[in-house]
């Protein structure tokens, strides 16, 4: 069975960083694309940055346009766990985090394309 966990989230002011972390356990992590969303209450899950493995040393990355620039996703393939650091975070980056994993191992920002799903971490941003 597989799972996802994350943790790292909390409460921070604007302008300050967390990073998220996910361990997948339960197949193969090189394997499989990874993927955060995020949902707020009231709004539908979004897109927020993605990545693959494409052998060696090359991953792929993928990034909300709200994002770019600020989050950056990781991975650690020896340790089967992805990393979104967050910086400058806004109050409009509070949310319910979720990372995801999609088995077909290329990555995609469609919530209907990922296999597998965490149970979420709360981001809250003061202004």
């Amino acid at each position: 069975q597989v799972q996802l966990v994350e943790s790292g989230g909390g409460l921070v002011q604007a302008g300050g960083s967390l990073r998220l972390s996910c361990a997948l356990s339960g197949r193969t992590f090189r394997s499989v694309a990874m993927g955060w969303f995020r949902q707020a209450p009231g709004k539908e899950r979004e897109f927020v940055a993605a990545t693959s493995w494409a052998g060696g040393n090359t991953y792929y990355a993928d990034y909300a346009d709200a994002v770019k620039g600020r989050f950056t996703i990781s991975r650690d393939n020896a340790k089967n766990t992805v990393y979104l650091q967050m910086n400058s975070l806004k109050p409009e980056d509070t949310a319910n985090y979720y990372c995801a994993g999609r088995a077909s191992g290329w990555y995609s920002e469609k919530v209907s394309e990922y296999d597998y799903w965490g149970q979420g971490t709360q981001v809250t941003v003061s202004s």
